[in-house]
């Protein structure tokens, strides 16, 4: 890539950004539905306690994997949608008529989606400190911020990949569903696994939505020492984020075999 593809890169982003807030349904899906479930489920364990974790708070455990949860519902979800709508409508073949290089058009949609994902975040950690009164780890920032970029981007990029199972954007959230919503609820997301069959353990850590909860969750735990930076999960995420952008340059490669 080029110095001057480089600089189209936040042209593209702010483009894509103001498609993204211009379609109230997606705006509203990424914002409301995490803050929807973090009121629900901090509301009914307000003051519970996690024995199984030393007796760590459970808005502690819960805020990091509701903010896994968004990032899955924004980066892969609301992504892949996005893509095959695209896909559907012509909008793709028309983009590969003109000069503006794929590589710049990906990265405006994966820097778009982490610009979602901040403000997404923010909102997040705001009610639940001030509504649950949540603990954040000033020390476990700079692993919080490192966890959340890497895991944006892992899923973003499996998000397009996965465009190609969504042959009709109208009814693909329940074909993504069946393949995301058994793996948050075995990946810490919701509620802790620490005393499930170890083999269900394993699963669960193949995928990149456990690395990920469990990277997040470090972040809150008082326990944690250091930056917060966990190695092993974010090594997982960076691997998937090389398999998600292998699959999604397959599934773009295979796009321009059509036409």
């Amino acid at each position: 890539m080029t110095a001057r593809d480089l600089a189209l890169i936040p042209w593209q982003v702010r483009y894509t950004q103001r498609s993204h807030w211009r379609n109230r349904r997606t705006a509203t899906m990424s914002l409301v539905f995490p803050l929807m479930f973090l009121a629900i489920f901090g509301s009914l364990n307000s003051g519970a306690t996690i024995d199984t974790r030393a007796g760590l708070s459970y808005i502690d455990f819960y805020v990091p994997g509701i903010i896994a949860y968004a990032i899955t519902l924004v980066c892969f979800n609301s992504t892949a949608l996005g893509f095959a709508a695209l896909r559907e409508r012509g909008i793709l073949k028309r983009v590969r008529t003109t000069p503006l290089p794929w590589g710049v058009y990906v990265a405006g949609a994966v820097g778009s989606t982490l610009l979602v994902m901040a403000t997404s975040t923010l909102l997040l950690l705001a009610a639940g400190i001030l509504l649950f009164g949540a603990h954040v780890q000033v020390h476990t920032l700079p692993g919080l911020v490192a966890t959340i970029a890497l895991g944006s981007t892992c899923l973003t990029l499996l998000g397009i990949g996965a465009a190609k199972l969504v042959p009709n954007p109208e009814g693909g959230m329940g074909v993504l569903m069946v393949i995301t919503l058994p793996v948050m609820f075995i990946s810490n997301v919701f509620y802790p696994l620490d005393g499930a069959p170890s083999w269900l353990q394993d699963v669960a850590r193949a995928f990149p939505l456990r690395p990920l909860a469990d990277g997040l969750q470090a972040c809150f735990d008082p326990r944690t020492t250091g930056a917060g930076f966990v190695g092993h999960d974010l090594l997982t995420l960076a691997l998937w984020t090389v398999a998600g952008a292998a699959i999604m340059l397959r599934y773009m490669r295979s796009l321009n075999r059509r036409t």
